[in-house]
């Protein structure tokens, strides 16, 4: 009986740890707490990228992140005028998707991945599909095209 429980107890252990990894955190250098982003976008005068996923069940999602988002080139370059926030709607992981879920709601996200960029005061400027610029130099022309037109606002 011994020997059953404690194969019970291995089992759901490396099980949990396999859910775990399946559904990691946010890339380095990527934070999921826009309250606090917004916060150090205004302490260091940045603007705030954020990026609306579904990291375990949208195929471009998936991509996006393999392909660009968790590049050191592109987050380092994007870090230089950016804060950059994840918020994930995992089917996974129910906690994160209620957490992150007034978001959605809140800035009307009815597609992924959307990515909405903010000023440092909270103000939206711009909005796009992140798939639309699938690689780092692509996205990151985009970023720069879209502080030249808010600039001249």
């Amino acid at each position: 009986m011994m020997k059953a429980i404690t194969s019970l107890a291995l089992f759901a252990a490396a099980s949990t740890a396999l859910v775990g990894s399946a559904f990691a955190s946010a890339p380095e250098g990527w934070t999921t707490n826009l309250e606090k982003a917004f916060e150090q976008a205004k302490a260091e005068d940045k603007a705030v990228l954020v990026e609306f996923t579904g990291s375990d069940w949208c195929p471009p999602c998936i991509t996006m992140r393999k392909n660009v988002f968790s590049k050191e080139t592109f987050v380092e370059k994007a870090s230089e005028n950016f804060v950059l926030v994840e918020l994930d709607f995992p089917r996974g992981d129910k906690e994160v998707a209620e957490k992150n879920r007034p978001y959605a709601e809140k800035y009307e996200i009815d597609a992924f991945p959307t990515v909405i960029l903010f000023d440092s005061e909270g103000e939206e400027f711009t909005r796009f599909p992140a798939s639309a610029h699938p690689t780092p130099e692509a996205f990151l022309d985009h970023l720069d095209k879209a502080l030249e037109y808010k600039e001249l606002d």
